[in-house]
């Protein structure tokens, strides 16, 4: 991961000397398990443990004639050890046992850090939701005005999506993080799944329920799909506050540190720089999905095609993700909601208000059809005075109405009324959704 989007969480559970060392535990854990079934003698992962180092510039060396980096791996530590205890080493595993088994311990490990700033995000958003929740702003359809509504309904719904996502990967991370300990092609020929299985309980994790020598990769595309589905999630959002940032709508700006500057040559530039680049990221995201995929069609028990892309892709994938989770809680809690706009526009636009009174002659009006009401009410909303005057509009609704001898008395609306209008089920969405 470059320097400028590094999450330093991430980065030390992708390290060289971090994976050798979830080797080591899988290796200890699984001769543990060996010799509490009796199959080796008593004590010799405890002089394991307590003898070998990690000595990652060694595997290094050494995987320069093996070619290999597991049997390195395993080299550099028999070679610490007495003959007679060494020899019980990678006992009756195959180097896919050891490294897809480490690989799920860094997702697990991965997963934790990731869950954590998700939380910090969703509290984050939730937040901002509900302290704008009797905010009346314009709502858009097609990227028009269309009716009032809560801005903090219009926060409250991408906090929904975000909290389907954030169940999701709880639930993957309860359900599908598995290791396996089962031999070349997957057919426990020297070990048992007996032993698999307590090594995986001691690990807290599931075991794979048929390994075919690698856990198979369609559990990571589902992963990452997951992840890439948070990542249109933060898009979303993000867009949104950019169309809200521009000049001409001017509804929320992102906050601007001192010292802060929009643009080397025009001082009067406040940039949405952090969701642009937060839309960008999401696009990177994203596009590992295409990889997660790719990598699930294996030839025949396995090939390792996958294995370069994963080394790759993965821990950027992680880090990035951490990365953008952690700048939007910072964006969001810094966001200026711009109040007096967003409930101005809504007091100075009543031709919405278009629906409602549709509605209102509808039920009032028995000599009209729908489609005559819904005609008459058009023509005054189309009237470009009455788009800009409070009042104007009802009174081209009601002088209509009195040309076709209509005696019905449009009610008038003020600011609270209209929040009895178009909020009157907001706090039955929040407790919905909260």
């Amino acid at each position: 991961m470059i320097p400028r989007y590094e999450a330093l969480a991430i980065t030390p559970i992708w390290s060289d000397e971090n994976k050798f060392k979830t080797f080591l535990k899988i290796e200890i854990e699984l001769l543990k398990s060996l010799s509490e079934h009796k199959i080796i003698p008593h004590g010799i992962a405890e002089e394991i443990s307590k003898t070998a180092k990690i000595n990652t510039k060694r595997i290094d060396e050494i995987e320069l004639t093996t070619r290999h980096d597991v049997i390195a791996f395993c080299t550099s530590i028999t070679e610490q050890l007495p003959a007679e205890i060494g020899k019980y080493f990678h006992y009756g595993v195959t180097s896919s046992d050891v490294i897809d088994s480490a690989l799920t311990l860094q997702i697990k490990a991965s997963l934790d850090v990731v869950l954590k700033s998700y939380d910090f995000f969703l509290d984050a958003l939730k937040k901002r939701a509900i302290e704008t929740k009797s905010l009346m702003t314009l709502g858009r359809s097609h990227g028009m005005y269309a009716e009032p509504m809560s801005f903090g309904q219009k926060l409250l719904g991408h906090y929904a999506e975000f909290k389907r996502r954030r169940d999701d990967l709880q639930h993957f991370y309860d359900n599908e993080l598995t290791i396996q300990l089962s031999g070349a092609v997957g057919n426990y020929t020297i070990l048992s799944p007996e032993i698999e299985e307590s090594v995986a309980a001691r690990l807290g994790v599931k075991v794979e329920e048929v390994s075919t020598q690698i856990i198979p990769r369609d559990r990571i595309a589902k992963m990452i799909s997951l992840t890439s589905l948070v990542a249109n999630a933060i898009e979303r959002l993000a867009v949104e506050i950019r169309h809200l940032h521009h000049s001409d709508v001017k509804e929320v700006a992102e906050g601007f540190r001192a010292g802060q500057k929009g643009s080397s040559t025009m001082p009067h530039k406040k940039n949405p720089i952090a969701s642009e680049n937060l839309t960008g990221l999401s696009r990177f995201l994203r596009s590992h999905l295409t990889l997660a995929l790719e990598n699930s069609i294996l030839w025949h028990e396995r090939d390792i095609s996958h294995s370069s892309a994963e080394r790759l892709y993965l821990p950027d994938h992680f880090g990035i993700l951490t990365y953008a989770l952690d700048r939007f809680t910072s964006t969001l809690s810094m966001l200026e909601i711009n109040e007096a706009i967003i409930e101005g526009k809504v007091l100075n636009h009543t031709h919405y208000l278009s629906s409602y009174y549709l509605h209102f002659l509808i039920k009032n009006c028995e000599s009209l059809t729908r489609e005559d009401l819904y005609a008459l009410v058009q023509k005054a909303s189309f009237d470009e005075k009455a788009q800009s005057n409070p009042t104007l509009f009802r009174d081209i609704i009601q002088s209509h109405l009195k040309e076709k001898n209509i005696n019905v008395e449009l009610p008038l609306v003020d600011s609270l009324g209209l929040k009895k209008i178009y909020l009157g089920s907001v706090e039955h969405i929040f407790k919905r959704v909260l």
